[in-house]
């Protein structure tokens, strides 16, 4: 089945963030799952989702290196919604390996190390997170990064070739996902009351300041245009309003 995203995209442009995941879950049914790392967009989609499909599969990646305050809200949404999370972690052999040649802080020293410590811990067990699967759910939103400005609600997944990558919140602002966990009593990361606007790997996040950028805290010794671990590849403009065969390839294979 074929999607027009370029006329999906016009359509839901202007639509609510339950309007999307409701076509979401009618068009991909069982092949659609959430991907969460329990930040504040994160809760929100789970919140949103539970009230109409409490059976939406939902994974996270485990990186091994997580804060203790993020495990906690993990458990505090398990408990509340009645759901069960999938936790995918990296493969032991690889970063056992990654430990004892280059150490425990290695990502600190390049690009290029960080990035092969974000596809050993995070990218590697994505592929196995999605593989079965025709789309998936995230929290991007445009405002978050320079690198995810122009980020589409629907979109073909670069990363992951066959895919569709579902984004409900891409146009709400900070204040509105606040706004709507507040409003809804939705558990969310201590982390956030701590400072941290975006939330990763305990040694690779930190606080921010008021006026610093939402990703700021992320991997603060790099420059701001290389803040992505990898699972989020920048769409191509020309890439933009393809179409995509759901029945093309799927991730894995």
């Amino acid at each position: 089945m074929p999607y027009d995203l370029l006329k999906l995209n016009n359509e839901f442009e202007k639509s609510s963030a339950v309007s999307l995941l409701q076509w979401a879950l009618q068009t991909f049914g069982e092949k659609l799952t959430v991907s969460s790392s329990f930040g504040a967009e994160d809760v929100v989609i789970i919140d949103i989702l539970t009230k109409f499909e409490p059976k939406i599969r939902i994974f996270t990646l485990d990186t091994g290196r997580l804060n203790e305050e993020t495990y906690q809200v993990m458990d505090e949404v398990r408990k509340k919604y009645g759901i069960q999370i999938q936790s995918y972690f990296p493969d032991s052999d690889s970063v056992e390996n990654l430990e004892r040649v280059k150490g425990f802080y290695s990502f600190r020293e390049s690009v290029d190390n960080r990035k092969e410590c974000c596809q050993l811990r995070k990218v590697e067990p994505l592929l196995r997170a999605l593989q079965g699967m025709e789309a998936w759910i995230t929290g991007l939103r445009r405002s978050q990064a320079v690198t995810r400005t122009d980020i589409q609600k629907i979109e073909n997944d670069d990363a992951h070739p066959g895919l569709v990558k579902i984004n409900p919140l891409a146009d709400w602002s900070e204040k509105d996902v606040w706004g709507y966990i507040k409003k809804n009593a939705v558990p969310y990361n201590r982390l956030h009351d701590l400072g941290y606007r975006s939330i990763g790997c305990a040694p690779c996040t930190r606080a921010v300041k008021p006026d610093e950028d939402v990703r700021a805290g992320r991997w603060w010794w790099e420059n701001t245009e290389q803040k992505e671990c990898g699972i989020h590849l920048k769409q191509k403009e020309e890439d933009r309003g393809q179409r995509t065969d759901e029945s093309s390839s799927k991730t894995g294979q």
